[in-house]
């Protein structure tokens, strides 16, 4: 019954291994299975006429006879060397139709995922891994075993018909002997599969220690603090941890296999004693003897094969199922079936009685916020690390949906409005912004892609992110690619080829992308000049305020200069709003934000009055 209810959902998922085969390539399908029939038969063919060759020969036949039963198995000959090029040929092609089809739908579905929770599940990306590798490995072991099977079936019937012939009884020994092999086989494929399932953290930990080790951006730390050692320890613990249980699966499948070898020797063995006994009692010639001794090992080949390829599906199969489970899981936030339209903001945001946790496991991050952010209105939110803020902005993305309450688009909760119209009314620089390995470009001109190709539009937005002299005096301009990794190794020194930025020039490029997008209802400005020195972030800011000037946004930054101007001010702790109000308000509230504000400003009336000047960014601290 076990194993009835395991063979329903492997046969299902071999139905759909099939089903995306047959899509990306059915010419190449037909093409390869008329091949694999050919080559199944040709084997027989050969060994009767090896057969009768030889009757001929003992027999004294004409020599003509001789001569073209000799040419047939010549021209056969040449069938068995020159089909296994046309197969790989067919193969190949058929890898990489199945490859291309199998990327594009993986991809095409996480890519219809609404939100970040799938990137932000461990569980998930481990699912993801096991996908990319199996989403085409699969359907290619499934077509590749089932033209395999039909090839080694032809081989397998034309040979036991032979050895019917001789033999009745040997045909059904010979058969049986299949049983345990294929038996074997599977449950190798399962427990190998289940070893691959359980080492998946672990390897995904060995990977992450050697990018750490790998990485330009670790690359400082690593040698500072000398903990290069450290994490090779790591990675190479991680790494034996994996190693053993594939040398333990390795040990069973060697034991396993090494066991069917000596019963495969028995039974060939036996055959040839009981052969030569006929021979020698006058029921077989030695025609009939050379055929038999070529059914019997073409016999065990095609079983040892179709075996083999059982076994190899099985754990593809097996693994299939991550591919699955991706490609058909749908978003995993809630889309309306008829969205609501979403008309350009004209009252405001509300979070009422918003709560948000990751899972049922997890603390809360979000604990009854209520907030309305007015049309045209600027908002800051200031707060601890953790308090929430990055999260709040998650929430307003709809990256992620509140666990209780509701998020309203004058008036309209944002779950019942379709996911990319609500972006599309947004912009944002993000904490941990993206640089693409693309051109300077295309790393503007993703920011609305409406204007990618509008390099006037591009450029305005460079010269607004102060940004546009750096690019003016890179080798290509805004054609330079920002990368050097799509080079050898012998190209890097060449400029040309692409050149890295520093990071605040970076930072400019993100904030680059906000000017991009010139009318959006909604600006979020998550730490917009974490990276940049004080100038410079007294002019990200100037030109930013200028930008969402009479626009509703959200500012947040740690530092509280930046958010002082804004209209209103939020102050965010363990989850809750403990303070709001106006920056001259808040200072007098004498509250977490007045304290916050005094601490940072301390640092710098510090400074002035041992050093009698005002460092550079003492606008935190100045108008208190």
């Amino acid at each position: 019954m076990r194993s009835a209810q395991g063979l329903i959902p492997l046969l299902g998922r071999a139905r759909a291994a099939l089903s995306l085969a047959w899509r990306a390539s059915p010419g190449m399908i037909v093409l390869y299975t008329a091949l694999s029939l050919v080559g199944g038969a040709l084997p027989v063919a050969a060994g009767w006429f090896m057969k009768m060759i030889l009757d001929q020969l003992a027999g004294g036949a004409a020599v003509g006879d001789i001569i073209a039963l000799t040419g047939c198995l010549a021209l056969i000959g040449v069938g068995q060397g020159a089909l296994p090029h046309a197969l790989t040929y067919a193969r190949a092609s058929l890898e990489r139709g199945i490859g291309r089809l199998a990327q594009i739908e993986l991809f095409s579905a996480v890519n219809g995922f609404v939100g970040l929770g799938p990137f932000e599940n461990p569980e998930f990306l481990d699912k993801l891994r096991f996908a990319r590798q199996s989403g085409s490995v699969a359907p290619n072991q499934v077509i590749g075993s089932l033209i395999g099977g039909l090839r080694s079936l032809v081989t397998v019937v034309g040979f036991l018909g032979s050895l019917a012939l001789l033999g009745p009884m040997m045909a059904v020994f010979v058969l049986l002997f299949s049983v345990p092999i294929v038996a074997a086989e599977i449950s190798l494929s399962r427990r190998r599969s289940e070893m691959l399932w359980n080492i998946g953290p672990t390897e995904r930990r060995e990977f992450f220690y050697a990018q750490l080790l790998s990485s330009v951006e670790a690359a400082k730390e690593v040698r500072l603090f000398g903990i290069g050692d450290f994490l090779l320890g790591r990675m190479r613990s991680e790494r034996e941890v994996s190693d053993r249980a594939k040398r333990r699966m390795d040990i069973r499948q060697t034991r396993t296999q090494f066991g069917l070898a000596v019963i495969a020797g028995v039974v060939s063995g036996g055959g040839l004693i009981w052969a030569v006994n006929q021979s020698r009692a006058g029921a077989l010639s030695i025609g009939d003897i050379t055929i038999f001794v070529a059914a019997v090992a073409g016999v065990q080949a095609a079983l040892n094969q179709l075996a083999s390829e059982v076994g190899f599906t099985h754990q593809a199969l097996t693994l299939y199922q991550h591919y699955l489970t991706v490609v058909t899981s749908g978003p995993e936030l809630p889309v309306a079936e008829k969205p609501r339209e979403l008309p350009p903001l004209r009252r405001s945001i509300q979070l009422k009685d918003v709560w948000f946790r990751y899972s049922d496991d997890h603390p809360w991050i979000l604990q009854g916020v209520n907030l309305e952010i007015k049309q045209g209105e600027s908002l800051g939110l200031v707060g601890l690390n953790g308090a929430g803020k990055s999260t709040l902005v998650k929430l307003l993305c709809r990256f992620y949906d509140p666990t209780r309450g509701a998020i309203l688009w004058d008036g309209v909760d944002i779950r019942q409005v379709d996911p990319d119209r609500l972006r599309g009314r947004m912009t944002a620089v993000f904490q941990d912004y993206m640089q693409y390995d693309m051109t300077v470009k295309e790393n503007i001109g993703l920011g609305d892609l409406t204007a990618l190709e509008d390099i006037d539009r591009i450029k305005r937005a460079a010269h607004r992110a102060g940004i546009a002299e750096v690019i003016e005096g890179l080798p290509k301009t805004y054609e330079t690619l920002l990368t050097r990794m799509f080079f050898a190794e012998s190209d890097k020194t060449n400029p040309e080829t692409g050149i890295v930025l520093s990071g605040g020039q970076q930072q400019r490029l993100a904030v680059s992308r906000v000017f991009l997008r010139d009318q959006p209802d909604f600006v979020i400005l998550d730490e917009p000049s974490s990276g940049l020195d004080a100038e410079a972030e007294h002019d990200i800011h100037t030109a930013l305020g200028n930008h969402r000037k009479d626009r509703t946004s959200l500012l947040i930054s740690h530092r509280l200069g930046a958010v002082r101007d804004a209209d209103r001010i939020v102050v965010l702790s363990e989850g809750h709003i403990v303070e709001e109000g106006m920056h001259g308000d808040l200072v007098s509230l004498d509250g977490e934000y007045a304290r916050l504000f005094a601490l940072q400003a301390s640092g710098y009336t510090e400074d002035q009055s041992d050093d009698g000047a005002t460092p550079a960014g003492a606008g935190i601290g100045a108008n208190s």
